[in-house]
C-alpha cells in the first residue's frame, strides 16, 4: 500500500522535528554550561601599588602598614618574587596585560595610544574568554583609549577618574564611550569602595550557568592622592621608615641619569623635585608646613608627607579586597576561584630620593603578584627563582580557563605561570626579562632606554632619543646616552653602577649579546630608528669597561 502525505503533512512533521531539535540543542547547551567546571577567574588591580607597600612581602613599611587581605591571598596561595612589568607605566602596561604582547607589538607605547579594537587582530584575553563561554566583566579604571570590547558588562572611570564622588560610564548607559566626562553625573562616594560596590553587584547577578571572568580595577593609590575621609588620620602620629637610598650618593650614576628624575628631597637642585611651593597643593595631597626646618629637614617632611598619604590610599585598597574575599566566602565561590591581585606597575616612594615610575630601576620594574585557588596552588608558598612578567598574564588566565586552541594564542610573547603557581614548573624556563620605556622625556625627565635583567645582573642603555612625534620628537631634546650595570646580588637596591668595573667586563659582553637576542625574539628591532640604531652601534663596544 502506498502512503499519500499531503504538502501541510509534511510541514506540520517538519516543524515539529525543527522544534525538537531546537529544544535538544537547548538542553545540550545547558548541560555544557552546567557542567562547565573551569574556575571562575578574579584579577584585582590597582594602580601603582609598590611590593614595599605589601606587607606580604616583608619591606620596610610590613611592620608600619599591613595590608591583611592581600597578604590572605598570598597566605592561602602563592607570592611571587620576581615578576617584572614590560613598560612600567599605566596605560602601556594595561594593553601588555589584556594582550600578551609587548609594547611594541600591540601598539600602545604612550599614555596616548589606544588599544586596538576588535577589529584589529591583536589578542585580547577577555574576548577570548568570552568567546569560549566565560561571562566578563571589567569595573574600575580601564584607562586605555579606546572602549573595552570583550567584556559582557563594563562600568569605568573615564581617564585617570577622580578619588571622591567620581564619574562612571557603562556598558549599559545610553551615551557613547568617551576619555572625557563630558554629560556625566557625579556618583556620591569613594572610588575604592564604589568600584568594589559595582563589582559586587555585578556578581549578585550574573548567569550562574557560566564560569565568570571578572576585572575589577581600583585607581588607588595613583597619585593625586586622596585618602577616604576615614583614613585622613591614618598613621598620623607614625614616623614612616625612610628607604635606605633615600640620601644616595649620586656619584656612581652615568652621566644618563645622574641628573634625572623627580626628587623628594630637593636637595639635589638640578633635579626636578616634588616639594614645589609648600604653601601650595602638591602630589602628595596638601602642602607641606616646612617654615624654620633646614634643607635635610624639609626633605624628611616631604616623604613623611608623600608617604602617610600614599599609604592611606593603599588602607582603602586592602579593605575592598577583603570585602571581595569574603564574599567569594559567603557566597560559596571560593572553592573554585582564581584570585590574583596585582598593580600595573611599581612605584618608587622615597628610594633613590625618587617620585613616580617608568625607570627599570627595581622598586618600579618589580610588579606584586599573589594568587589562590583551593586545591591547585598550594597555601603559603612564595617563588623566589622564575623570572615571570606581565607579558605572562594573560596566557596564564587561559591555561587555567583550558583554553588552547584560540588563533590569538599563537601570536601572544608570554608563558604561562600556572605550572609555576601550581608548584610543578617545566624544567626550562626563561633566564631573562626584557624592558623598554619609550616616553622620552615625557614625565619626571626620564630618557628612553632598553635593558635586560637576569637572575643576577641587569643592564641598561640609555639611548636619551625622541624617537618620533609620538615619542617626544619635536618636543623634547636628546639627553646623553649611556650605559648603567648592576650585580644585584651584591648591590640589591642598585646604588652602585659597575658598568665601568673592568672585574664585570665578561658579564657586561654577555648581557649585551642577551639584549640583542631578546630584542630579536621580540622582534624589537632598533633599524626602524636608523638614529638609535647608529648610536646603539657607537656606544656598544664602548672599551670603558674592558
Amino acid at each position: 500500500m502506498v502512503i499519500r502525505r499531503s504538502a501541510a503533512g509534511i510541514l506540520i512533521g517538519i516543524s515539529f522535528l525543527w522544534i525538537a531539535q531546537k529544544a535538544t540543542q537547548g538542553e545540550e547547551k545547558t548541560a555544557i554550561h552546567q557542567c562547565d567546571t573551569r574556575p571562575n577567574i578574579v584579577f584585582i588591580m590597582s594602580d601603582d601599588h609598590a611590593c614595599n607597600a605589601i606587607s606580604t612581602y616583608g619591606g620596610r613599611l610590613a611592620g608600619t602598614a599591613p595590608t591583611p587581605n592581600i597578604d590572605r591571598i598570598a597566605a592561602s596561595g602563592i607570592r611571587l618574587d620576581r615578576c617584572f612589568v614590560t613598560n612600567s607605566i599605566c596605560t602601556p602596561s594595561r594593553a601588555v596585560i589584556l594582550s600578551g604582547q609587548h609594547s611594541h607589538k600591540n601598539g600602545v607605547k604612550t599614555l596616548v595610544d589606544a588599544f586596538p579594537g576588535p577589529d584589529s587582530g591583536t589578542p585580547n584575553v577577555a574576548s577570548i574568554l568570552q568567546r569560549s563561554g566565560y561571562q566578563t566583566a571589567l569595573i574600575g579604571k580601564w584607562h586605555l583609549r579606546s572602549a573595552p570590547w570583550g567584556f559582557d558588562y563594563w562600568k569605568i572611570g573615564p581617564g585617570q577618574g577622580k578619588y571622591h564622588d567620581p564619574f562612571f560610564i557603562a556598558s549599559t548607559d545610553e551615551i557613547p564611550y568617551t576619555t572625557k566626562v563630558r554629560g556625566l553625573g557625579r556618583t556620591k562616594g569613594y572610588y575604592t569602595d564604589l568600584v568594589t560596590d559595582y563589582a559586587t553587584e555585578w556578581l549578585d547577578q550574573r548567569d550562574t550557568s557560566k564560569p565568570f571572568f571578572l576585572m575589577l580595577h581600583h585607581k588607588a593609590p595613583h597619585g593625586k592622592w586622596e585618602p577616604a575621609k576615614r583614613h585622613q588620620d591614618y598613621l598620623k602620629d607614625i614616623s614612616i621608615p625612610e628607604p635606605d637610598s633615600l640620601w644616595e650618593d649620586f656619584s656612581h650614576r652615568s652621566p644618563a641619569t645622574i641628573d634625572k628624575g623627580t626628587s623628594i628631597t630637593n636637595r639635589l637642585k638640578d633635579r626636578r623635585s616634588m616639594v614645589g611651593d609648600v604653601q601650595k597643593p602638591n602630589w602628595y595631597g596638601g602642602p607641606v608646613e616646612m617654615a624654620g626646618m633646614n634643607e635635610k629637614e624639609k626633605g624628611q617632611a616631604a616623604y613623611q608627607k608623600y608617604l602617610h598619604q600614599y599609604l592611606a590610599c593603599v588602607k582603602a585598597v586592602d579593605e575592598n579586597v577583603g570585602r571581595v574575599l569574603d564574599y567569594l566566602d559567603t557566597n560559596g565561590l571560593k572553592e573554585n576561584t582564581l584570585v590574583i591581585y596585582t598593580s600595573d606597575q611599581g612605584m618608587f616612594l622615597g628610594e633613590h630620593d625618587y617620585f613616580d615610575k617608568r625607570w627599570i630601576y627595581e622598586e618600579c620594574f618589580k610588579m606584586p603578584f599573589v594568587a589562590s585557588l583551593p586545591n591547585r596552588i598550594k597555601p603559603g608558598t612564595a617563588d623566589q627563582q622564575h623570572l615571570c612578567s606581565n607579558l605572562d598574564f594573560a596566557q596564564t588566565i587561559l591555561d587555567y580557563a583550558q583554553i588552547t586552541e584560540a588563533p590569538e594564542i599563537s601570536q601572544m610573547q608570554g608563558l604561562s605561570l600556572k605550572p609555576i603557581l601550581e608548584g610543578t614548573p617545566p624544567n626550562s624556563w626563561r633566564d631573562a626579562v626584557y624592558y623598554r620605556y619609550w616616553m622620552h622625556l615625557a614625565h619626571h625627565q626620564i630618557p628612553g632606554h632598553y635593558g635586560v635583567r637576569d637572575s643576577r645582573y641587569k643592564l641598561v642603555f640609555f639611548h636619551g632619543l625622541p624617537l618620533d612625534a609620538k615619542l617626544g620628537a619635536g618636543v623634547f631634546p636628546p639627553s646623553t646616552a649611556g650605559w648603567e650595570f648592576y650585580d644585584l646580588q651584591q648591590d640589591p637596591n642598585e646604588t652602585n653602577n659597575v658598568y665601568e668595573k673592568t672585574e664585570y667586563a665578561s658579564e657586561i659582553r654577555r648581557m649585551k649579546q642577551r639584549l640583542l637576542d631578546l630584542k630579536i625574539e621580540y622582534d624589537d628591532r632598533d633599524d626602524q630608528y636608523p638614529e638609535l640604531l647608529k648610536l646603539r652601534n657607537q656606544l656598544w663596544d664602548d672599551s670603558s669597561n674592558e
